[in-house]
């Protein structure tokens, strides 16, 4: 069993499992009715993905000392009590079953989802 870590909006791979939308909003243009059968998700989980705030800070990022200070943040964020235990439940399900989380960024090195594979993978969780 493994979680995959991925871009929304991209094909599906085989045994996938369920796909979480770990992103602030919804897909612009896209009825909801859509979301998964567009490969986008089935579970819309926004408490994964980083404050208004902090998207601002990222989108913004222009250099390496930027984007450290949004990763510095977005653990602060991930280290509140709810979105801990969410990371938490997400690494002992990854030992039971095949799930994605994932964002619409195109570059997973400078995007949040980066952080969350080492959150996950901190928390001992099984990552493809």
């Amino acid at each position: 069993m493994t979680i995959r870590i991925v871009r929304l909006g991209t094909p599906r791979a085989a045994d996938e499992g369920l796909r979480v939308g770990t992103v602030r909003r919804p897909p612009r243009g896209v009825p909801k009715s859509e979301f998964a059968s567009r490969d986008y998700y089935d579970v819309w989980y926004p408490a994964l993905s980083p404050s208004p705030e902090l998207v601002t800070q990222a989108l913004h990022a222009t250099d390496d000392k930027q984007w450290r200070a949004f990763v510095r943040h977005f653990r602060k964020e991930m280290a509140e009590p709810d979105a801990s235990r969410t990371l938490d439940l997400l690494a002992a399900l990854s030992h039971q079953t095949n799930f994605s989380v994932g964002c619409y960024c195109e570059d997973e090195t400078r995007c949040h989802r980066s952080v969350l594979r080492e959150l996950l993978a901190e928390r001992g969780a099984v990552i493809d």
